[in-house]
């Protein structure tokens, strides 16, 4: 018994001291994770999700701060859609699934997924949830490079664009303003770390700067917000005021890398049946307008397809349709509606279509962020003086570019796809960039200017 004794307790004390040893290894580790010096300044879930391998932090310069604004600036613009609809028609349907609006299949989209009918102007809603899915967020305001304001000015102009008077359209505006300058946020650097999107053009937003004093609001003529930067899907300044443009919002929204290389190898191997084509309406009512000399000509040709989108006709209310003469023409006409810009470009170019340009502000004086410097790889330019005088033939001219010129221009168009569109913000792609990504590269790289350089840094 007494040799058996013995034996139990040298046992003892080894069982002993390895829990022991085990226990101070534990406090050590909790000891460490609950140190104050290991805390980031945002949540675990605003972590960055991917390194850089070298063992710094991928987020440095990065970080991004969002704003939480009261629901009236966004979330309650998005639940009160249906008071819209006598000034935008089926707004709930076109701000549903994320912005995105209703899903397409079927004709020259069979087989291909992330594809909405998506409205040109529901940037706003697209935008912020992308913002979500950004992987540089931080919840400490200290340490953000810049800050995201979301509020849905796009959507709140199409509220009271019509049947208001001036104080109505801009009481948003100034309440925005009122809640953004009390933020200690705001009083660091006066706004000119800020950035927002308001998903129309420029124009939209500085009523008091142009003729028509009813249309509108004066949102980013506001002098608080003079340092602030907007993000317009057609500026207004031409890149030297505070409203910067970004693409239109397109039909397709990719969940994944290979949804992009897909689309890609698709209309890279598509069939151009039409040499050009041309998508819209004329404007009969506008001097200045070519889209009736421009369409006159695609009727008399049989290598042009046109789809009308006049008062009472419904071919452009098919957005497969467009699709279906985007992908099966080599050139795409873009002359000016409304504006300068158009959706349609970047429909177009989705579709791996070669723009034609009549204005350099359809493209050239806009979205530096997005297209390339040199137009003449991407794209052809025509003036519009020349096809209003009646002196130019747009096809006599399209035919005089060599066919190994025409391939290239379309594979850069191609190459240029991802950074055209916006990814569906429910998802997130792993090594494509798209136009989101695109246009935060920007905005940080602005707000990092010095102040005197930041007006007409968008085109350095």
């Amino acid at each position: 018994m007494s040799k058996s004794g013995a034996v139990s307790r040298p046992c003892f004390f080894l069982v002993a001291a390895a829990a022991l040893w085990v226990l101070t290894l534990y406090l050590r580790l909790l000891a460490m994770v609950s140190m104050p010096g290991a805390f980031t300044g945002r949540p675990a879930s605003l972590a960055p999700v991917h390194g850089n391998g070298s063992g710094g932090d991928p987020c440095r310069g990065r970080y991004v701060y969002v704003h939480d604004l009261p629901p009236r600036f966004n979330a309650d613009i998005l639940r009160g859609c249906a008071a819209a609809n006598d000034r935008w028609a089926d707004m709930c349907e076109d701000v549903g699934n994320a912005g995105l609006g209703r899903p397409l299949s079927g004709g020259a989209l069979t087989g291909a997924t992330g594809w909405y009918a998506t409205h040109q102007f529901a940037l706003d809603a697209i935008f912020h949830g992308r913002m979500r899915q950004y992987a540089c967020l931080t919840n400490d305001s200290s340490a953000a490079a810049a800050v995201f304001v979301p509020f849905y000015a796009g959507f709140e102009f199409a509220r009271h664009v019509w049947g208001y008077d001036n104080a109505a359209r801009d009481a948003a505006a100034l309440d925005l303003v009122r809640w953004l300058v009390r933020r200690p946020e705001w009083r660091r650097a006066g706004g000119r770390d800020h950035f927002l999107v308001a998903g129309r053009t420029g124009w939209d937003f500085r009523r008091d700067a142009y003729p028509n004093a009813t249309w509108g609001t004066n949102l980013f003529l506001l002098p608080a917000v003079k340092n602030m930067t907007f993000l317009v899907v057609e500026t207004a300044t031409m890149g030297w005021g505070n409203d910067l443009a970004v693409p239109y919002p397109t039909y397709f929204h990719p969940r994944t890398d290979a949804d992009v290389a897909s689309w890609q190898h698709r209309v890279r191997n598509a069939d151009r049946w039409w040499f050009m084509s041309f998508v819209g309406a004329a404007r009969p009512d506008d001097p200045r307008s070519i889209r009736s000399q421009v369409m006159g000509q695609c009727r008399a040709s049989p290598a042009c397809r046109q789809l009308g989108c006049a008062s009472g006709t419904a071919q452009c209310h098919y957005p497969g349709d467009i699709m279906v003469l985007f992908q099966s023409s080599t050139f795409c006409l873009q002359p000016p509606g409304d504006s300068a810009s158009r959706r349609s470009t970047f429909d177009a170019m989705v579709a791996g279509c070669i723009p034609v340009f009549f204005q350099p502000r359809s493209a050239y004086l806009q979205y530096r962020w997005h297209l390339p410097k040199d137009h003449a790889t991407y794209s052809v330019f025509i003036p519009a003086e020349s096809v209003r005088s009646g002196n130019v033939s747009v096809e006599a001219e399209l035919r005089k570019i060599p066919a190994a010129a025409i391939q290239k221009m379309r594979e850069e168009v191609i190459s240029l796809v991802p950074r055209l569109l916006y990814a569906d913000p429910r998802y997130k792609l792993e090594t494509v960039k798209d136009a989101f990504d695109v246009a935060m590269d920007g905005v940080l790289e602005r707000v990092a200017e010095p102040p005197e350089r930041q007006i007409g840094s968008y085109w350095r």
